[in-house]
């Protein structure tokens, strides 16, 4: 009987590591599934654009997996039973359940509306390609009355910023106010928040700093300090969480719900259960939990692939870096900002900004959908046959505990403002 890999969601992390997995185990020997709801390969990254008009490419799944030998469920997951094995699903023919023998967690990250009243009934967001189409079509009715209309874009984190730039910058007859929690891009450096703050007042964004959101309503927002912000279209980019599903099933999590890994991104409650991406709480290289990320998700998922292949084929289990370098602003289609960190996630003193800025941030999203778009490309052909019995030990002198569920139960993310895999950590 072949062992069963079944990949849970096919963004960044999922896709990438169903395709490795695919190139480098033995058909013979392991069947692999990917379950993803949708059949699409969805840009998280652009979603800002494509709430703001422009196209972003969706490459089909099936055309992704094509001669891979890869199996595809487009289903929804609905819950985890690490105990007996199976994941439970729900599809339009009612869903079921899924038998695995390794699952690979890589589920992502949605929008968190931090308890504020209103968010989940009035707000919009870009978490998603539905609800970034949602606001596209609110911006549009705005642009059709022909008299403008207000935007509120609530949180200054790299989603916030690149959402507000966008629009302003793609729908000028619209007013877009960005509200941010603390001073805005306070992240950055001195150079980069003022290289920020003029690309602002170039676009003719409003700013308005210190400022908490304690109500969403349908045509405005009220504030902390009782002020009263009209509101045609509010943007919520003010933070991002994770499923419930796997807390319910039982692995061990975070306080914010967040797969607790070892060091080869193993779940230290199961092992047979790898996890990556936004679902997974992992430390880096410099004993800081990385933040939600693009660059995350591929440094996570290259670890984990790595693991499963060394325990199932008996091989030694490399270690792969485990980075978190900077971040890439868009400020629009023609300008940007790069800020590298140091080890200690602090802004370094220089940065890029402008037009060479917002070319780098461009070529490595194109070559991040290039890719994924192409899972097995440049991978080593020979594929490896399946030892008799995997090691399922969690017992492994090679790794290093991960963040403990009693020490990282705040948000790690790179800013409490609204961190996730739609932000755009440098690679």
């Amino acid at each position: 009987m072949k062992h069963r890999i079944v990949v849970l969601g096919a963004g960044y992390a999922g896709a990438y590591a169903a395709g490795n997995l695919a190139r480098r185990l033995s058909p013979a020997d392991a069947e692999i599934t990917v379950v993803n709801a949708v059949p699409d390969f969805v840009q998280r990254l652009r979603l800002h654009q494509l709430a703001a008009g422009q196209e972003i490419e969706t490459p089909k799944l099936a055309d992704i997996f094509a001669g891979t030998g890869i199996r595809l469920r487009l289903a929804r997951v609905t819950a985890v039973d690490p105990e007996h094995r199976t994941v439970a699903v729900a599809d339009a023919e009612g869903g079921g359940e899924i038998g695995y023998d390794t699952l690979f967690y890589a589920l992502g990250s949605h929008v968190d509306d931090r308890g504020v009243p209103g968010v989940a009934e009035h707000a919009f967001d870009v978490a998603g390609r539905p609800s970034a189409l949602r606001l596209r079509e609110r911006l549009d009715s705005l642009d059709e009355r022909g008299e403008g209309g207000s935007v509120l874009v609530v949180g200054d984190g790299l989603t916030g910023i690149e959402t507000a730039t966008e629009l302003a910058e793609s729908r000028p007859g619209l007013s877009v106010t960005l509200v941010a929690r603390g001073g805005l891009g306070a992240h950055l450096s001195a150079g980069a928040r003022s290289h920020l703050r003029r690309a602002c007042d170039r676009l003719g964004i409003t700013v308005l700093e210190h400022t908490g959101v304690e109500a969403v309503e349908p045509t405005r927002v009220l504030c902390a300090d009782g002020t009263v912000l009209a509101s045609d279209a509010t943007v919520w980019a003010a933070g991002f969480a994770v499923s419930p599903i796997a807390a319910t099933g039982g692995l061990e999590v975070t306080g914010d719900g967040r797969i607790v890994v070892d060091r080869t991104m193993r779940s230290v409650s199961h092992p047979d259960v790898h996890a990556a991406g936004d679902s997974v709480c992992a430390v880096g290289d410099n004993g800081r939990p990385l933040p939600m990320s693009c660059a995350s998700a591929g440094y996570t998922s290259m670890q984990a692939v790595a693991a499963v292949v060394g325990r199932l084929t008996g091989r030694r289990i490399p270690q792969t870096r485990l980075e978190y370098l900077g971040n890439h602003i868009s400020l629009g289609r023609r300008d940007g900002i790069l800020q590298m960190v140091d080890d200690e996630a602090r802004a370094k003193p220089k940065y890029m900004g402008g037009r060479k800025a917002a070319r780098i941030k461009a070529g490595i999203l194109n070559a991040s959908l290039w890719t994924t778009s192409h899972p097995t490309f440049g991978l080593p052909k020979r594929r490896r046959s399946l030892v008799a019995a995997p090691d399922t030990s969690l017992d492994t002198s090679a790794d290093t505990p991960a963040l403990s569920p009693t020490n990282s139960s705040t948000n790690s993310s790179a800013e409490s403002s609204g961190s996730s895999s739609a932000e755009k950590s440098i690679a």
